[in-house]
């Protein structure tokens, strides 16, 4: 994959992410080029030449990821500067977080309390609906993640992955 085709997909992790996820477009763009990046670590200055942007802007980025588990930093003996790189297991983990769908569950069920007092309000049934996916969701991730890492292992042993 050549730079032009590296940047290329970085963006369209960007738009992705901006889109589905609100992530500022930096954030975005510096996941998607560390996906495809040779080598695979890379300091912030050969990150920010990469993606033509400033070591600021690089640094925030990096930052945003690092809260969300997406990326590592590290420095070997006698290195000056950090290398980030992508964080497999932040990666893989996001989708299969339960405990997302019972805060919200809990969330919606406090906004269901807030207007027990409100009669015929059509925002209740909109709670009542929310709360219920929310926690159907939450009932059903564990299966999922383990389905999921039955078929993975599956990859893997087929040499797939």
């Amino acid at each position: 994959m050549n730079k032009d085709e590296q940047l290329q997909y970085a963006d369209h992790i960007r738009h992705f992410y901006t889109l589905r996820y609100g992530f500022p477009p930096m954030v975005g763009r510096l996941l998607g080029y560390l996906f495809v990046c040779v080598p695979e670590k890379q300091s912030m200055n050969e990150l920010a030449d990469a993606l033509m942007a400033s070591r600021s802007a690089i640094a925030g980025a990096v930052q945003t990821l690092e809260n969300y588990h997406f990326v590592n930093r590290t420095r070997a003996a006698g290195q000056r500067s950090d290398a980030i790189s992508l964080n497999p297991a932040g990666i893989e983990g996001k989708g299969f977080d339960a405990t997302v769908y019972q805060e919200q569950a809990a969330l919606f069920r406090e906004g269901l309390n807030a207007l027990k007092d409100e009669g015929q309000d059509p925002r209740i049934s909109l709670l009542e609906e929310a709360a219920a996916l929310a926690e159907f969701l939450s009932e059903q991730i564990p299966a999922l993640h383990k389905e999921w890492e039955k078929r993975r292992d599956a990859l893997r042993r087929n040499r797939a992955l």
